[in-house]
């Protein structure tokens, strides 16, 4: 059977199972090993090959989730992103990315493409019309992220995907704040999808990994790269994230839910000056994110006026836990300024308009009535 003919849970919860014939267990079991049989094999084996009986299966699930024909893991979303990078631009090539974006994308553009003659040019924003501009003779990628991070803007996929299909250009994006349940890219005209898998895929932010989605062509080019890199991620964490990935949907909603929610308690509470949300209707990208999104993510980002402190309102919170990373089944907040985009300069901070006093939250599956208890307090604290 197709998977695209399966719903969405029951590719979490079966594809890219291991069965175990041995035992019939009802869980995939774990192949530990790193070293495998060589002569008389279809396929030779190695971790650093990407292709263990884990990460060939796991690879399977999210393939299918994406709408791809093949998939890849890695040890961490940036090794998912340089590799990727790596594998489709040389000496004398040009990207181009978009700005905003994630920090760590951005500082990895800036600091080591250079050493391998690589240009590149940031987009003066994120419309189709700011791509255009920044594409050059020698352009060979672009690369985008919607929702970004941490502002939330949305790009129109659709239409960079035909801009740079017109001029012969591969597309990649980071598609980690939407995840797979709710915006499939490939279906959009994108030729690469990227996750930090550390973030939904993995959903319980004990798993450090990263993904890669794609054609059986791309994947063979990214693979080519990868094995020299060595950015494979070790079996057992392999076996971790399709565990984590079998609840992946029914996180994703939930969490989805409660960010509608307190998205609008935000927007209506006195204290707060702005809300980044995309469910939210006085979004600028409302339209467009309804438009190529299946519901609108479980991110946002705020700030309050200016009689609440940012740094001493985390320091109140009591059941939100202010923590570096994201999407995990616990709401979680963190100062951009100080952590995603801390390796950002000031100047390009403030261009972008992330102030310090800028707040990412990430919304858990927690009770809404507790969620919205633990602001109240918080903000009653500092103010």
């Amino acid at each position: 059977m197709s998977t695209r003919k399966l719903g969405i849970n029951t590719i979490c919860s079966h594809v890219g199972e291991i069965k175990d014939e041995q035992f019939k267990g009802a869980v995939s079991p774990i192949y530990m090993s790193t070293s495998y049989q060589f002569e008389d094999v279809e396929v030779k084996r190695y971790p650093r090959y990407f292709n263990t009986p884990n990460q060939e299966f796991l690879s399977k699930k999210i393939a299918a989730l994406e709408h791809a024909e093949s998939a890849m893991i890695f040890g961490s979303g940036m090794a998912a992103v340089s590799t990727t990078f790596l594998a489709f631009l040389k000496a004398g090539d040009h990207l181009v990315i978009q700005n905003p974006l994630y920090g760590g994308t951005s500082n990895f553009v800036r600091e080591e493409l250079p050493k391998y003659g690589i240009e590149f040019t940031f987009t003066d924003g994120y419309k189709v019309s700011d791509f255009e501009k920044a594409i050059q003779p020698n352009t060979k990628l672009i690369h985008i992220e919607t929702p970004s991070n941490p502002l939330l803007t949305i790009t129109d996929i659709r239409a960079v995907a035909e801009l740079a299909k017109s001029k012969q250009i591969v597309t990649s994006i980071d598609n980690t704040f939407a995840s797979p349940v709710v915006q499939k890219p490939i279906d959009l005209g994108i030729d690469i999808v990227i996750h930090s898998a550390t973030k939904y895929l993995g959903g319980h932010s004990d798993i450090l990994a990263g993904a890669v989605a794609t054609s059986q062509e791309h994947i063979h080019t990214i693979w080519n790269v990868g094995k020299n890199l060595g950015g494979s991620l070790s079996d057992f964490m392999v076996w971790m994230l399709e565990r984590s990935m079998k609840t992946l949907a029914l996180r994703v909603k939930a969490q989805n839910r409660n960010a509608k929610k307190l998205a609008k308690f935000l927007h209506n509470h006195p204290d707060v000056k702005h809300v980044y949300y995309p469910g939210l209707k006085d979004h600028p990208e409302h339209e467009l994110a309804k438009s190529q999104m299946k519901g609108y993510g479980a991110m946002m980002s705020f700030e309050f006026n200016k009689n609440i402190d940012a740094s001493k309102f985390l320091k109140a919170l009591q059941l939100i836990k202010p923590s570096m990373s994201l999407a995990g089944v616990e709401s979680t907040m963190l100062l951009p300024a100080l952590t995603s985009h801390a390796l950002l300069s000031q100047e390009e901070r403030d261009r972008l308009g992330i102030s310090h006093s800028l707040i990412r939250f990430s919304l858990g599956i927690e009770s809404k009535k507790d969620i919205i208890n633990d602001l109240e307090q918080a903000i009653k604290r500092v103010k």
